[in-house]
């Protein structure tokens, strides 16, 4: 390959929660164990050498004043989306910058519902949706995806179309890829959603920042592309964040055709005047969309691929009561501990502080809205991979 993805990083003491944090309450690692960080969504790869050439040069220029978002900022993400995703006639007009998808989201809760009102979300649920509808006062209304004879996790159409009714619900936080069960939706289930949504009359945040990260023989359809309607009542959220590991210098986009969702929008985003761009993370988007960055992350996702082809044949083989659904995207398992805690008389927080214990930092799943879940992150060198399978399988699951 030609980039790097196989180093192993010591990112101790570099402002990196994934190594200096464990989330699990009462854990600890044990003497003679290195920590294997397999928990917050980041990745554990080296940087695309553009990204940092590109914030580099602009680090010559020694003055960051105010500034205007430049023409290269948002011819780089049209050609993104035309070049990946297929997207023809996406106008400058049509982006705007959100620091953080999440915010995003909170500026979309704000501008099309009120304090109180019921908004339909899938389960397993992104915390991140679930914190931020607490924060604004909303009201989450839950519609459980259902696993298939296959183990795929799938919508269920009658049960959204019952709740939108029912709850009289005007507002859907859709997720695709869906963060955290890995689905990457097919056309006609993202067609059959966005009906419903038509025929209810809903505004749709689609939250789309793990486009990139789709695995071998999976392709993303972006929310917005499969009809007419889709195109005018969805606010599609992206970020270079997940894709070349950028969150922690914060900076996202929405996409919007409708004028009036956009003039919304932006009125909403003006009023706490928090969506001031960073001028670095706009030079870094530049480098990340670079015909670099194309190639690195064709590499990337079949890295992951590989990750998590290795991971999961080892899970389903060696841990006899651990559940799982093979990811078609992003970098995350969603495990359902359940039968083996019954079988062997643990808890699902002894078992995590059990794993925590050798090293392998992993995360409890219980917020995600499903009661016996762990959640873990492939994003790291397969040799590190390895290593915690290793480990999980003597010390933990097969002790």
């Amino acid at each position: 390959m030609k980039y790097d993805f196989t180093t192993i990083m010591d990112r101790r003491g570099h402002d990196a929660i994934a190594v200096d944090v464990i989330p699990i309450p009462g854990a600890s690692v044990r003497e003679g164990f290195d920590v294997i960080p397999m928990w917050v969504a980041d990745m554990n790869f080296p940087t695309l050498p553009t990204i940092i050439e590109e914030m580099e040069e602009r680090l010559t220029h020694r003055h960051f004043g105010y500034f205007s978002l430049p023409d290269e900022y948002f011819d780089s993400i049209i050609a993104w989306h035309r070049d990946r995703f297929g997207v023809d006639g996406m106008a400058r007009e049509q982006i705007g910058y959100e620091n953080g998808v999440l915010g995003c989201v909170a500026s979309a809760l704000q501008a099309f519902t009120a304090p109180g009102e019921a908004v339909l979300l899938h389960s397993p649920t992104y915390i991140g949706f679930t914190g931020t509808m607490n924060n604004n006062g909303r009201r989450a209304v839950l519609s459980d995806l259902v696993q298939d004879e296959d183990g795929v996790w799938r919508m269920d159409f009658e049960d959204m179309e019952a709740k939108l009714r029912d709850e009289h619900i005007h507002c859907v936080i859709f997720c695709s890829p869906h963060n955290p069960t890995g689905r990457v939706w097919e056309r006609w289930e993202l067609e059959r959603a966005m009906e419903l949504f038509r025929k209810y009359d809903c505004v749709v945040i689609s939250d789309e920042i793990w486009s990139d990260i789709v695995l071998p023989g999976h392709r993303h359809i972006p929310t917005q592309s499969v009809s007419d309607d889709a195109r005018r009542r969805t606010i599609a959220v992206y970020a270079p964040s997940k894709t070349f590991n950028l969150a922690g210098l914060v900076g996202s986009y929405h996409v919007i055709y409708d004028r009036y969702l956009n003039d919304r929008m932006a009125k909403v985003s003006a009023m706490s005047h928090y969506n001031m761009a960073n001028v670095l993370s706009v030079h870094a988007l530049v480098g990340a969309y670079k015909p670099e960055g194309r190639e690195w992350v064709d590499e990337l996702c079949c890295v992951l691929g590989g990750n998590v082809d290795y991971a999961c044949e080892y899970i389903t083989t060696r841990f006899k009561g651990v559940k799982l659904s093979k990811p078609q995207g992003t970098y995350m398992l969603y495990l359902d501990c359940e039968e083996w805690c019954r079988d062997h008389g643990k808890s699902l927080d002894e078992l995590l502080r059990d794993g925590v214990a050798v090293g392998v930092i992993w995360q409890d799943g219980r917020p995600f809205h499903r009661p016996w879940a762990i959640r873990v992150n492939l994003a790291l060198p397969l040799e590190r991979v390895k290593e915690a399978m290793d480990r999980l399988d003597k010390y933990v699951f097969n002790a």
